[in-house]
């Protein structure tokens, strides 16, 4: 004789057959499956059933219950298989695709990533820093006095506990030599913020590649010759180079470092404007001072710093008379680096 669990899954089954859409189903599954279904409300009744029944009950229950929940998935999978095959019958195939924009890497990226990949060819690792530092990390250890104009609230963002966005990426100088005893060999390239006026050459946020190479007889010779190599891979081998002696705090002796203007047409020239020099940065002979605060010996140990700017350069290759444009995020100028 058949079960009444068994006479409920046949009927169960056959509604849920006949469904026609999805709104009909889902009243068959809380019919029979619902918290007050047929199903469910067995579920309710095995504890009045006698020990010797509740094994065999059970199963068969459980049979039940796999047996609609499967049919109801499949039901389910047939309206959604139909939607599907409705909405494709509708699609022209013979009509062209959608057109998809895809994007390219930043013209700033572009430059940080090819300056990157020269230093790493002469032996330089990546190193960083935190944006936010201390005036210790970012004055005091690197040989700038108190009175010094760069310390003033006009110059620097301090924030309110005392501490600061950096100005420039030669802290990472210190927190590397600080965590690694020399040789040290590491490019630091990463933002800096100044309190400048936004405008055609200048930003309150701008970017540097720190160069830092600390090892025992590291002299001048070697600083002239790393830059020089940079430049010529940058900018094209004919590119001449000079240093002007400058004062830097944190260097002795330091220099400015120029290159020769790759567009020059002589006075008026759009890129250097008339002198056939353009300037890339600072440099020189790590002081002995920010040695020492960097718990490195500067009788045993010498080395080099260089702070690269990278967005007047990258303005400059691409020959943009502003640098704005580089950061307005404006998709009509940045699709012309694709």
């Amino acid at each position: 004789m058949t079960h009444p669990l068994e006479q409920l899954r046949d009927e169960a089954l056959r509604e849920i057959g006949s469904a026609p859409d999805e709104q009909a189903l889902e009243s068959v599954r809380v019919k029979y499956l619902g918290k007050s279904g047929s199903v469910s409300a067995w579920g309710e009744q095995m504890k009045t059933l006698a020990k010797e029944e509740k094994p065999v009950i059970g199963k068969l229950l459980n049979d039940v219950r796999n047996a609609v929940t499967g049919a109801i998935e499949a039901r389910a999978q047939q309206f959604r298989s139909q939607k599907e095959s409705g909405a494709l019958a509708k699609i022209d195939i013979s009509l062209p695709g959608t057109p998809r924009d895809i994007g390219a890497v930043h013209p700033l990226t572009q430059m940080w990533e090819r300056s990157i990949e020269i230093f790493r060819r002469m032996g330089f690792a990546l190193a960083d820093g935190p944006d936010v530092e201390d005036e210790w990390h970012c004055f005091d250890a690197l040989n700038t006095p108190p009175e010094h104009p760069a310390r003033n609230e006009q110059d620097t963002f301090y924030l309110p506990d005392g501490r600061l966005l950096r100005t420039h990426t030669s802290t990472v100088q210190i927190r590397t030599m600080r965590g690694a005893p020399p040789p040290i060999r590491v490019i630091a390239p990463g933002a800096a913020y100044r309190r400048d006026e936004l405008d055609a050459t200048h930003s309150p946020q701008f970017h540097q590649i720190e160069g830092l190479y600390v090892d025992e007889n590291v002299s001048v010779a070697d600083l002239k010759g790393t830059l020089e190599f940079f430049m010529r891979e940058l900018f094209g081998a004919d590119t001449a180079v000079e240093f002007r002696p400058h004062f830097f705090p944190f260097t002795e002796p330091s220099a400015e470092v120029d290159y020769s203007c790759f567009k020059c047409g002589g006075p008026g020239c759009r890129i250097c404007k008339w002198s056939g020099w353009i300037e890339l940065g600072g440099s020189g002979m790590v002081h002995p001072n920010v040695l020492r605060a960097a718990n490195v010996d500067p009788e045993e140990f010498t080395g080099f710093a260089f702070g690269l700017g990278i967005d007047r350069t990258c303005a400059r290759i691409y020959e943009l008379d502003d640098i704005r444009l580089l950061f307005e995020n404006d998709v009509r100028f940045l699709e012309q680096f694709r």
